[in-house]
């Protein structure tokens, strides 16, 4: 706006060769700068804006106008249309009472300039004394001839600049507009993304309420199988009833696995992250997840690539459920894969995320369940509800982190997780500081 009206200025005073007031409207530019740069320093501090403030802030407008206007013609002025973009901004942005006080105060402003303005009176033509008639008759024809091109020439301008204030207010109104309309249509897409993960986080404390109610009723029945477990064990020993007595040893197994399951459960139901998870190196903590999972799947075939685009000793948080998210991904990733072929295994990292990428190659994710695979717990071809993609999908969120599910080119399933480092440059400098 300061430097429309700058130009504006230089091209009315040196282009077209109108005297305008040029101190007092360099005076008025200079106000509208000082009031802008207090403005800058205001929206450094943490203080919310308040539509009151915005509002006053518009005010200031419309008067820098009014003043603009009043010496350069005012409602003769074909620029006063830029009045009208205080005007739909406060509509746009503020409430409504907001926008019909704008109204009052521009239309009084216009009002006000038609009655109180400076003239231009350099431009504006004026018929000669008619007394010149019988003084001077030669003289006059010639003075009406001026005033016809003088006047025609006024009217020229006064088109042209009503053509340019048209396009310089349209220009003006469609770049605040569409600006405003990008706001809003952000604000709104964050509004959605809160109120999706507002819904996400509310279905995993339901599923995390439901997990420790089962494990809580789960406790005391598979406590009873164990103990009869382990009395069949000793009524067909090994050396009598060898077939039974390797399949009892691994209903035992089995039954103690769940037991540690239930545990780590309830152990970990409702604990924080800085209570459930630890620093530790990249490396180290990759290492404890494959460990982890070859516990479970000791005959997987898995290809293991690492490459860090730095070399660095990265670390991150360790917490229970990230460790949990990563080996149900890996487990998904190994029912998917056929045996000969097995799962891809590949982790990257920089000075602020590492990104993991786990590839299976089996048939891929369905068309219709791509799009929204993780975010909801979904019904797949084996029974399964989709939970344990859900819940990984939120804890990764949960942690800083993202998770994008997409089909490889190569074939196969991908699942890519990007997530946040412990910058090590700054933590070096907060303990040296402390």
């Amino acid at each position: 706006m300061i430097l429309s009206e700058v130009i504006l200025i230089i091209l009315s005073v040196y282009g077209l060769n109108i005297r305008l007031p040029e101190q007092e409207l360099w005076l008025v530019i200079l106000s509208i700068v000082i009031v802008n740069i207090y403005t800058s320093i205001r929206l450094e501090t943490e203080d919310p804006v308040t539509e009151l403030e915005i509002f006053s802030q518009l005010v200031m407008d419309v008067f820098a106008i009014t003043a603009l206007l009043y010496l350069t013609g005012g409602a003769s002025n074909p620029i006063t249309w830029v009045f009208l973009l205080p005007l739909i901004i406060t509509a746009i942005m503020l409430h409504q009472s907001y926008a019909w006080y704008m109204v009052i105060l521009t239309t009084s402003m216009y009002t006000a300039l038609m009655a109180y303005n400076i003239p231009l009176p350099s431009i504006e033509p004026h018929m000669p004394d008619s007394a010149m008639l019988y003084a001077d008759t030669k003289n006059y024809e010639l003075f009406r001839q001026v005033h016809a091109m003088n006047d025609s020439h006024y009217f020229n301008l006064h088109i042209f600049g009503m053509w340019f204030g048209f396009v310089f207010s349209a220009g003006l109104v469609a770049f605040f507009v569409v600006e405003l309309a990008k706001t809003l249509k952000a604000q709104e897409r964050n509004l959605a993304e809160a109120r999706e993960n507002a819904l996400r986080d509310e279905r995993v404390v339901s599923l995390g309420t439901l997990a420790a109610s089962a494990a809580h009723d789960m406790g005391t029945p598979l406590g009873t199988i164990a103990i009869v477990t382990h009395e069949l064990e000793q009524e067909y020993p090994t050396h009598r009833f060898p077939d039974l007595h390797e399949k009892l040893v691994i209903m035992q197994q089995q039954i103690d696995r769940c037991k540690t399951a239930l545990s780590v459960m309830s152990a970990s139901a409702g604990e924080m992250r800085a209570e459930s998870g630890s620093v530790m190196l990249l490396t180290d903590y990759i290492d404890e997840v494959i460990n982890l999972w070859r516990t479970h799947k000791a005959t997987a075939k898995l290809n293991f690539i690492i490459d860090p685009e730095v070399a660095m000793q990265a670390k991150i948080v360790a917490e229970l459920t990230l460790t949990h998210s990563i080996i149900n991904i890996l487990n998904n990733a190994a029912e998917a894969s056929p045996p000969e072929k097995g799962i891809e295994f590949h982790a990257s990292w920089d000075l602020d995320y590492a990104i993991i990428k786990i590839r299976d190659f089996g048939p891929g994710l369905p068309p219709e369940l791509i799009n929204f695979a993780g975010k909801q717990p979904v019904i797949s071809k084996k029974r399964g509800l989709g939970v344990g993609l859900f819940l990984a999908y939120s804890s990764i969120n949960r942690l800083g982190g993202k998770i994008n599910l997409y089909n490889s080119e190569l074939g196969g399933a991908c699942v890519e997780i990007t997530l946040p480092l412990l910058n090590t440059e700054s933590n070096n400098d907060n303990s040296g500081n402390r």
